[in-house]
């Protein structure tokens, strides 16, 4: 905390342009897009590296969150005293640029917390980036946000807090799940969003308040500058461009192709994409944790054998989740789970040295030829049944001659579904009337429904 606080006193003597907040666009301004990539999109890495990757990933936040004692059943909710987001696993990247002139950045979507934030310049201490550090100096439309903007006085530690430090920039602290963490000013700046290739043409400009991270620390890579916060909360993207819906379309993480997320469309416009029946169910506020998206999970299906769980404890402890990758279950259920899928494919236990998964087979020769049956996974939610395509929770190797389940086990009563089980599947936030739909889609096509 000492390094924070003497991080936050330099931050205050750097000279600022400050401006007043920008005003939330208008509602029914429009349809907002922005291209999407999975985070080793065009890496070059193969199947089974691109899986152990993610696995490492998430187990390695979840390591990080069962030792914190201010959230010790949760796999992804804000800090209890509400200063930050969840845990974020950097599985798929909104691209966008900042600034005039317009310089690239990459921020992971997070559903999980609220804060947009792009590492900026000068870096006092931040993680390493593919592409240049966001020089807020070099920008003639960057305007640091003055003590009493509205959204400085929401941030729970700012530099106009309860101490009072004279009529300055807003500096904020912004913590995650992970231990992750963020200090910086609080700014205003243009974002220009589009979709990329052929559709390229079509950019849009909002003046939208972030944060310029000067001192950024935890588990962060190379191929990210920040994180979009997509949370209900008043600093998220969807909240400062007054949308009423957003969606996004993951693409395979073993495809190096991309899609969109998508603000203010609403999902009819994307039908030609579909294949497959859209499916809808309530969304959840939680009083305790007002940015996340809780759905009502009422059991869970593997073949055709119901798990015999309390309905009271999936249906108010389920998040559904862009930035954490793997669904996780609460331990006992997942051996429930475990132990039927186990007793349904009927082939021996395997595994892949390294590996984080361990809810897998080996394979026999004739599988090269015949691939062998899996039971399907149906998660039974209000007033829908999500049946996950095959490739959505089953992962094989065969030059390994191993399947794996992708799914995982996490301490306490929360179940998170990720976005491994949300691949080539159209998820719309419909925020007026706390739905969420869903559809299989062909996500790399959703540009040429626009």
């Amino acid at each position: 905390m000492r390094q924070q606080l003497v991080t936050l006193l330099v931050l205050i003597a750097l000279p600022a342009r400050v401006a007043s907040a920008p005003a939330p666009a208008p509602g029914g301004a429009g349809v907002v897009v922005a291209r999407l990539t999975h985070a080793d999109a065009g890496r070059g890495l193969a199947r089974p590296e691109l899986v152990r990757r993610m696995a490492h990933r998430a187990r390695a936040r979840r390591r990080l969150l069962s030792s914190a004692a201010s959230s010790p059943v949760r796999a992804r909710v804000r800090a209890g005293h509400g200063v930050g987001g969840g845990i974020v696993t950097n599985e798929y990247l909104v691209h966008l640029s900042v600034g005039t002139p317009p310089r690239p950045v990459a921020l992971t979507l997070d559903t999980g917390s609220d804060l947009v934030w792009t590492q900026c310049a000068p870096c006092l201490d931040c993680f390493e980036q593919g592409v240049p550090v966001l020089d807020p100096a070099a920008s003639s439309t960057y305007a640091a946000l003055p003590c009493d903007a509205p959204l400085c006085r929401a941030l729970p530690f700012t530099s106009c807090g309860g101490r009072s430090w004279g009529d300055r920039s807003c500096v904020y602290v912004y913590h995650y799940g992970d231990k992750s963490l963020t200090v910086g000013q609080l700014a205003a700046d243009s974002f220009i969003f589009g979709s990329g290739g052929d559709n390229a043409g079509r950019l849009s400009t909002r003046r939208l308040t972030f944060g310029c991270g000067h001192f950024n620390k935890g588990i962060f890579q190379a191929n990210e500058t920040g994180i979009a916060g997509f949370g209900r909360g008043r600093w998220s993207l969807p909240s400062q461009l007054n949308v009423t819906s957003f969606s996004y379309c993951f693409t395979s993480m073993f495809d190096s192709k991309s899609s969109l997320v998508m603000l203010g469309a609403p999902a009819e416009l994307f039908s030609r994409a579909h294949i497959g029946d859209v499916r809808t169910t309530r969304l959840i506020k939680n009083p305790s944790h007002p940015s996340l998206y809780f759905v009502a999970l009422r059991g869970i299906t593997v073949g055709t054998t119901r798990i015999p769980v309390p309905e009271s404890r999936l249906r108010s402890s389920t998040i559904i989740d862009s930035g954490a990758s793997i669904t996780t279950l609460p331990e006992d259920v997942y051996e429930a789970v475990k132990a039927e899928f186990v007793a349904q494919v009927g082939l021996p236990a395997g595994g892949v040295e390294g590996s984080a998964l361990d809810l897998c087979f080996a394979l026999p020769v004739t599988a090269l030829w015949r691939r062998p049956a899996v039971p399907a996974l149906t998660l039974h939610l209000d007033g829908a049944d999500w049946e996950l395509p095959r490739a959505n929770y089953v992962f094989e190797d065969y030059g390994a001659r191993v399947m794996c389940v992708v799914l995982d086990a996490a301490p306490g009563d929360q179940t998170v579904i990720g976005n491994y089980q949300q691949q080539n599947t159209h998820v719309v936030y419909d925020l007026d009337n706390d739905v969420l739909s869903f559809a299989p889609a062909h996500c790399d096509k959703l540009a040429a429904s626009l």
